[in-house]
C-alpha cells in the first residue's frame, strides 16, 4: 500500500481486517465480534491517515497516542496494528491462546502500539486526559485519540473527564464515539438517554461533530482536522452499525456474544470479497 493510501485502498484494508476479525472470533471462540466490526473504518482512517506514528519506532515519545477505550473490541485494534506493520500479521493467530500476549482485552506492552489496559469500560478518556496533559507539561506536540463505545457514555467517569478536558484547554485531545446504538442487552437510548449525544459534548465545552462512521472519506476529513482551530478538545460522534460488513451480523445484537460457525466464516468471507 502507498505511504498515503487513497480512499479505495483504505476501504480494501478495512474489508481485509473485517474478514480477519471473523476468523479470529471463530478460531479463539471469543465474543464481541459485532462491536469489533463496527469500529474498523474508524481505526483504518486513524492509523493510515490521521495518526503520526512510525511502525518501526512505536515507542517514539513524540508519537500520537491512540487509546481503545472500548477494550472488548481488542481484536479490531490488534488486527489494525498488525496490518499497519507494527507486528507480524501471523501473530494474530495466537489471539486468546494460553500464554499469548494478545488477550481478549488489551494490556500495556502486549503488542507494539497498545498504549493502555482497557478492559474496564469508561476509563479511556481519563487516560487520554492524563496523556494529553503530560504532553503539554513536557512540551511535546503529540495528539491523543480516544475511541469509546456509546455504552461507555453511561459512565460517570466519562463525564468527569469530559468536564476536565476543556477546563485544561486540551485542544490536542479528540474522542471518537462509536455510536452503533447497541449495548450488551438493549438499544443504547433505551438504557440511558444518550441522545442528543453531539449536543451533550458541545454543552460540556467540546468542539463536536457528527459523521457517518463507515464513510471513509468523511472519517479521514474529520480525523485529520485535529486540532480544528477552535482551541477546544474535539468530540466526534461516529454513527456506525454493529456487525458492519457482514449482512447477517449487521444491527443484530446477538453478535455481541455469538461466535461464528465455520459456515458463517465462509459466508462472511464471500461477502467481504475474500471467498475461500
Amino acid at each position: 500500500m502507498n505511504a498515503t493510501p487513497c480512499i479505495p485502498e483504505l476501504e480494501t484494508t478495512a474489508r481485509h481486517i473485517r474478514c480477519k476479525l471473523v476468523e479470529m472470533s471463530h478460531k479463539a471462540r471469543t465474543p464481541h465480534l459485532g462491536s469489533s466490526l463496527s469500529c474498523v473504518d474508524i481505526l483504518v482512517a486513524a492509523y493510515w491517515r490521521a495518526l503520526s506514528i512510525n511502525p518501526k519506532n512505536p515507542s517514539d515519545p513524540d508519537r500520537d497516542r491512540f487509546i481503545l477505550s472500548k477494550g472488548h473490541a481488542a481484536t479490531a485494534l490488534y488486527a489494525t496494528l498488525a496490518y499497519r506493520s507494527l507486528f507480524p500479521i501471523q501473530q494474530l493467530d495466537t489471539y486468546a491462546e494460553p500464554g499469548s500476549l494478545l488477550a481478549e482485552h488489551p494490556s500495556p506492552g502486549c503488542a507494539p502500539g497498545v498504549e493502555a489496559a482497557t478492559g474496564s469500560l469508561g476509563h479511556g478518556l481519563s487516560l487520554g486526559l492524563g496523556m494529553a496533559l503530560a504532553g503539554r507539561i513536557q512540551g511535546r506536540s503529540y495528539r491523543v485519540f480516544v475511541l469509546m463505545s456509546d455504552g461507555e457514555c453511561n459512565e460517570g467517569s466519562v463525564w468527569e473527564a469530559a468536564m476536565m478536558v476543556p477546563a485544561q484547554n486540551l485542544g490536542n485531545l479528540v474522542t471518537i464515539i462509536d455510536f452503533n446504538k447497541w449495548q450488551a442487552t438493549d438499544r443504547s437510548d433505551a438504557v440511558m438517554a444518550l441522545s442528543p449525544l453531539r449536543q451533550k459534548w458541545e454543552a460540556f465545552g467540546w468542539s463536536s461533530y457528527e459523521v457517518d462512521g463507515h464513510d471513509m472519506a468523511a472519517l479521514v476529513e474529520c480525523l485529520t482536522n485535529v486540532p480544528d482551530g477552535t482551541g477546544k478538545p474535539i468530540a466526534i460522534v461516529a454513527h456506525t452499525v454493529k456487525g458492519k460488513g457482514v449482512s447477517f451480523m449487521e444491527d443484530d445484537n446477538n453478535w455481541h456474544y455469538r461466535i461464528p460457525t465455520t459456515e458463517e466464516v465462509v459466508a462472511a468471507g464471500k461477502e467481504l470479497g475474500f471467498a475461500r
